[in-house]
């Protein structure tokens, strides 16, 4: 009898290669996720912007922004603590812990501390701590669709060879059904588990393009706004020759230039998207990803707990005369009481084996017991020479003795001695099946006698009963996912380690193309990379497939210029995950591998989820352009009325840097809030994805921006020249032509949050945020406009109420101009797309 290692050698084991598990990375301190946001550069934009404003004297504003680096930190640290708990309460779920012979003695330790060497015991339920070798089994049946993608369980038995693959057990696989020992041949980073996640480290992911255009955008306005400031203080001083007037013009000019809004939108958006997509079920661990969603081109699916819901389900039974599907079960229950009575008596009791499991729950369905009537007397195993596995039980409470056989429909026809046309008639059933990508086992019954009961199945005279269908069923939600997926230019791409039917059988169900080309994994080994890129968009479903071929089917797809976004739960698909640009695993049945390899986490296990994040993350990015595309426009008016007097002696200062000031009250919660918060645009779902090659900051885009600023601009000196003329004194003027700035800038933030919505359906959808910023806005601007306190700090004198009305008047204007283009492009838009 092996004694497996003794206490003494395991533990030289453990100090010498170490625990059995995988490394993870350490919890990042406050410090390092400090250290993390402050290396970005635009949060290096906004430390120097809130720099500057200390060096100038701005306390007030250099505080707030510095202050609000801490905010941003904050909101970033709790973000990842709150990813990381949630994947450590997942981790949880699944610690699995080993049965070992250690000095002879039956031991039960944690998984991590198994090593090589060590003598496992296997038993119907354990998850296999480590890869290991056969020695001895019993009908040892293993789950390995964690690594090979297939949902049906592969018998292991001892092998001569022992690199032989039917004798290799592999670490996380799952023993459903049997008994054996194995001897633990790797454990930790030599496992199968442990070179996938070399693997891993070997990919590098992609900065997004936002990141990469911020990144420009920064440089481009640290050099512009420097060059303009210093500008901006020559000429005025040279104009003015007042030092202090040309120091206090500069500042202004400077808080105009560099819009330090952007860095906080961005985070600001990123976080809320992360929050608002935790409500639908769906843990963000990077991002990034949340950009990227709306631009998804393609999603690649692997099959097996993704699309499928990783369990059997009978869906056909055929009693040897007829075939019932799975809706005329209950009104045929006469007709099939023997083929299922049968079959679930050849089954385990409380089965953990998936077909099993769905052989007790038809049973249920159809006779509503699953009380045990009978006594096992005997069990013939499957083996490899009959694939078949036979159990003889003696009835209890006036039940019937029984025979019960079932397995592969060609080892049962064998059993039951059926001649060739018989078997030939039932053939074109099995066939059928098998082309609905339907698995089939065939069941058959025999009498028993105590006395003669013979060594092999073969001494049974078997009567043949019926074969049954079982399937993978799909989940119900993924039909409606894909089409929503195809009607907004979404292809959908299944993976699986199935046969091409069975693949062709599961497309159809979804929605997929059950006609279009089907590739193999053997093909795909034949293809080079270059032919895989091009062949690759005509293809849909991918079948037979190896976890290195996932990866590489994603690479060739990112070769094209896809956005590629991955679903899986497996260890299998963690590369796969990882190289996408959105990877997007499973949180209930994934494994840790996938979860952490993914940079979205689906906690419901619901593929609709998907649908709903992507549908989100179009609504995050478009709010995200028309935030940046406001935030350009207003300031195009500051920086105008900043900079003019300075090359116009006879204009007067009309924008003070705390008029400013008071403006970033107004546009910071504006663009991070109220944009943020804007519901979706209609039709969302209905369009294609936005092309990558396209940048955010395009020159439609900023000539959009920009022409809308110069609009406003125009307007506020229109009313400046309007107030000019009527003799008002320039503090009068200064209070007027602010009103009218403000006032503007309403307006252009009501015309903003909506590129294809009037500003009447804007109100009455009621942003609850936009509505509350802007009227605190006016509420504060009726106070520092007729408050005497309030008036001298701002510089104003009230001229009376009857000559704001050249303001609101130039307002209401600007808002008619920017309406009446705004559904001259939407018209357009829709032409062209039409086109």
């Amino acid at each position: 009898m092996n004694n497996g290692l003794s206490a003494y050698e395991a533990e030289k084991q453990l100090k010498k290669f170490g625990y059995n598990e995988l490394p993870s990375g350490k919890p990042k301190s406050i410090g390092r996720i400090a250290l993390e946001v402050m290396k970005e550069p635009m949060f290096l934009l906004l430390i120097s912007c809130g720099g500057l404003y200390m060096l100038l004297t701005d306390y007030r504003e250099g505080i707030i922004l510095l202050s609000s680096t801490l905010l941003i930190i904050y909101i970033t640290f709790y973000q990842y603590r709150k990813t990381e708990k949630a994947l450590d309460a997942l981790r949880s779920m699944a610690s699995p812990r080993a049965t070992v012979i250690r000095d002879g003695i039956e031991t039960v330790i944690p998984g991590r501390e198994v090593v090589t060497g060590d003598l496992l015991l296997l038993n119907e339920g354990n998850r296999i701590p480590a890869d290991a070798r056969i020695l001895d089994s019993i009908n040892l049946w293993v789950d390995e669709s964690l690594l090979t993608g297939e949902s049906l369980p592969v018998l292991k038995s001892v092998q001569e060879d022992p690199a032989h693959e039917l004798c290799q057990a592999n670490s996380g696989t799952l023993i459903v059904q049997g008994k054996g020992t194995a001897e633990v041949l790797a454990t930790g980073t030599q496992t199968r588990f442990g070179k996938i996640g070399k693997v891993l480290e070997s990919i590098e992911q992609d900065q997004t393009h936002l990141h990469q255009e911020m990144k420009k955008l920064i440089r481009t306005l640290f050099g512009i706004g420097f060059i303009i400031c210093l500008g901006v203080v020559v000429a005025f001083y040279l104009t003015r020759g007042n030092f202090i007037a040309s120091l206090l013009n500069g500042l202004a000019s400077a808080i105009a230039i560099l819009p330090e809004e952007f860095p906080v939108v961005l985070t600001v958006f990123l976080a809320l998207g992360a929050w608002r997509l935790s409500r639908k079920n769906v843990l963000t661990r990077k991002p990034s990803a949340i950009e990227s969603l709306g631009s998804a081109t393609v999603l690649c699916n692997d099959k097996t707990g993704t699309i499928t819901q990783n369990k059997m389900e009978i869906v056909a039974l055929y009693n040897g005369k007829e075939l019932f599907p799975k809706h005329h079960f209950s009104v045929n229950k006469e007709h099939l009481t023997d083929l299922t009575t049968a079959a679930w008596r050849a089954s385990q009791r409380n089965p953990i084996d998936p077909m099993e499991m769905a052989i007790d729950a038809a049973y249920f369905e159809l006779h509503q017991t699953t009380d045990v009537d009978y006594t096992l007397i005997k069990e013939y195993p499957l083996s490899r020479e009959l694939f078949a596995m036979t159990r003889v039980a003696e009835g209890t409470n006036g039940e019937t003795n029984s025979v019960s056989a079932k397995g592969a429909p060609e080892a049962i026809f064998k059993l039951c001695k059926l001649d060739e046309a018989t078997i030939q008639k039932h053939l074109l059933i099995v066939h059928a099946l098998a082309e609905q990508g339907y698995r089939v086992i065939a069941v058959a019954g025999a009498p028993m006698d105590h006395d003669t009961l013979p060594e092999t199945q073969h001494g049974f005279a078997f009567t043949f009963l019926g074969l049954i269908g079982l399937e993978d069923p799909i989940r119900p939600e993924v039909p409606r996912a894909v089409q929503e997926c195809h009607e907004a230019g979404i292809k959908v791409i299944m993976i699986t380690g199935d046969y091409p039917a069975t693949a062709r059988s599961i497309a159809r169900q979804i929605g997929i193309d059950p006609d279009a080309e089907v590739i193999t994994g053997d093909a795909l080994n034949k293809m080079s990379d270059d032919e895989l890129k091009q062949k690759i968009n005509r293809i849909s479903i991918f079948a037979r497939v190896v976890p290195e071929q996932k990866l590489r089917i994603v690479q060739a797809l990112k070769a094209n210029n896809e956005i590629v976004a991955m679903t899986g739960d497996g260890v299998n698909d963690a590369p796969a995950l990882k190289a996408a640009h959105i990877g997007i695993a499973m949180g209930n049945k994934g494994t840790d591998v996938a979860r952490e390899a993914a940079s979205l986490v689906l906690l419901d296990d619901n593929f609709a989820s998907i649908v709903s994040a992507i549908r989100l993350g179009r609504r995050i990015f478009d709010n995200l352009q028309k935030a940046m595309s406001y935030i350009l426009a207003i300031h195009i008016p500051i920086i105008g009325l900043a900079l003019l007097p300075a090359f116009m002696p006879a204009l007067p200062l009309l924008l003070l840097p705390l008029h400013i000031v008071f403006m970033e009250l107004i546009i910071d919660p504006v663009c991070s809030i109220a944009f943020e918060s804007e519901q979706e645009e209609k039709g969302v779902m209905q369009r294609p994805p936005r092309n990558q090659a396209e940048p955010f900051f395009g020159r439609k885009k900023i000539s959009w921006s920009v022409m809308q600023g110069l609009l406003l601009f125009i307007m506020v000196i229109g009313v400046y020249g309007v107030t000019k003329s009527e003799g008002h004194t320039e503090a009068e003027i200064r209070a007027i032509v602010f009103s009218a700035l403000i006032i503007g800038n309403i307006f252009l933030i009501l015309n903003n949050l909506s590129s294809t919505r009037s500003v009447l359906s804007v109100i009455l959808e009621k942003n609850i945020a936009a509505a509350g910023i802007l009227s605190v806005a006016m509420i504060l601007l009726i106070l520092i406009t007729t408050v005497p306190y309030l008036q001298s700090i701002f510089s104003f004198q009230f001229p009376g109420i009857e000559h704001f009305l050249i303001a609101i008047a130039g307002a209401l204007l600007l808002l008619v101009v920017l309406e009446g283009i705004k559904y001259f492009r939407w018209v357009t838009g829709k032409k062209l797309r039409r086109g």
